[in-house]
């Protein structure tokens, strides 16, 4: 646990309200509201966390979250918009629409019996249910950024354990000792890196230097907690800063073994040159307020696995098609030991993988039969990040460019005449390198 000892723990400082950026204006109507009815209810409510974090540094918050003196019930008992879940954290969430405002009870570090927690016998919290006081809660909490408390009462911002200046000077902090810290939940180390990612912050020495060691510990984490942790990571807007940050403290390796030692034997670097581009474009999209599916993401992510499981197959002089299928077959039951991928998602990521190798082909019923294809629009992107590897592809991506406009038109256009079907059939191509594989 968090070091908890009195000497630890700074003194309260109160930021007034002409000492900070954060106005009422940016912030949710619907979590004043729930802030408002805590205190004519009796009890303390702060806005905490992100959203504290977010506003001083001039972001603008997605979500709202509320720490009070309120137990989940007596929550409830408040609101009838609200509902408890949750065993590991019991949480109470109101609901305003399409918006939720998650409201935490201030949770402690020492259990005096009267709550609930359990713990695993290498240090890791399975259940967390302690209740305290606000400076409890302010100690417990992971980052010194995400433990800063907005009050309604003077609109002031209340630090205990030096988060304010540590936001002023952009560094990353984990409050108490890191090494504890990151065994009571190894997903700290992704959420270390993908904060660092999202707010230019630089990881303090203490804080960064246990990751690379404790890194294997991500595999006692649910799959299906990694899988979301995954998106967070690389569909918040910056997914490049968080894969260089992942590569920098050891963690990709664990996060996303097979692709990471595809990428390390690839001298060229081709193979993570397709990856970096990928994910740029994702920003990219993120930041225009496009979607990105999840299903593209994993294709990306996935793909130097892919490339190398591929060639180690067709060196076994497997036919092309059925070694495309083995090969994206495996890869995918092989990460779904570490981040559980939905069917949903993991199907048509395959199906990207396999449409790559119809882009050579020309004749009029193949190429019109491509165009219908549902995932011939996100396999057509995917080509068109691969050139970052290997301008091999750039007279496939002109060609179906066109035919997307007038297939009739690119066909004539092709080298190959319409029909030429023997000079266009799938061939494998022995490859020296993985990073003709790009």
């Amino acid at each position: 646990m968090p070091n908890d000892t009195p000497s630890a723990i700074p003194a309260l400082r109160t930021i007034p309200r002409d000492q900070h950026s954060i106005s009422r204006k940016d912030i949710s109507a619907n979590a004043l509201r729930v802030l408002y009815r805590l205190r004519e209810g009796g009890h303390e409510g702060y806005l905490v966390g992100g959203a504290v974090r977010d506003l001083l540094v001039g972001g603008s918050p997605k979500d709202f979250d509320v720490a009070t003196s309120a137990t989940p019930e007596e929550v409830r008992a408040l609101f009838r918009n609200c509902r408890l879940i949750g065993r590991r954290f019991r949480l109470a969430h109101v609901v305003f629409g399409r918006e939720i405002i998650e409201v935490a009870t201030f949770r402690a570090n020492v259990d005096d019996g009267s709550g609930d927690r359990e713990t695993h016998e290498g240090g890791r919290l399975l259940r967390d249910n302690v209740y305290g006081t606000v400076e409890d809660d302010a100690v417990r909490r992971d980052f010194t950024a995400n433990a800063l408390y907005y009050t309604i009462e003077d609109f002031s911002v209340r630090d205990y354990v030096g988060g304010f200046e540590d936001v002023q000077n952009r560094v990353l902090r984990l409050i108490g000792d890191p090494e504890t810290r990151y065994r009571e939940d190894p997903v700290r180390m992704l959420r270390a890196v993908r904060l660092a990612a999202k707010l230019g912050f630089d990881i303090e020495p203490a804080t960064a230097v246990p990751i690379r060691a404790l890194a294997p510990l991500l595999s006692e984490a649910a799959p299906a907690r990694l899988f979301e942790e995954t998106l967070k990571l690389f569909l918040s807007g910056h997914a490049v800063a968080s894969f260089e940050g992942l590569e920098r403290h050891g963690l990709l390796p664990v996060l996303l073994p097979e692709a990471a030692a595809a990428m390390k034997a690839n001298r060229s670097g081709a193979l993570r040159a397709v990856v970096v581009e990928g994910l740029r474009g994702t920003d990219a999209r993120v930041a225009a307020d496009e979607p990105v599916s999840p299903a593209f993401l994993f294709a990306l992510l996935l793909w130097p696995a892919y490339c190398r499981t591929l060639m180690a197959l067709q060196a076994q002089d497997m036919q092309p098609a059925e070694a495309q299928r083995r090969a994206a077959d495996r890869v995918t039951v092989h990460e779904l030991a570490t981040i559980a991928v939905p069917r949903r998602f993991s199907l048509p990521m395959q199906e990207i993988w396999l449409l790559q190798s119809r882009f050579g082909l020309r004749q009029r019923k193949r190429v019109m039969r491509m165009l219908a294809h549902p995932r011939f629009r996100a396999a057509f992107d995917f080509l068109q990040v691969r050139q970052a590897g290997s301008d091999e592809h750039a007279d496939d991506i002109a060609f179906w460019r066109e035919a997307q406009l007038d297939p009739d038109l690119a066909i004539a256009h092709s080298p190959a005449g319409e029909g030429d079907d023997v000079a266009h059939a799938p061939r494998r191509r022995r490859r020296r390198r993985p990073a003709a594989a790009g």
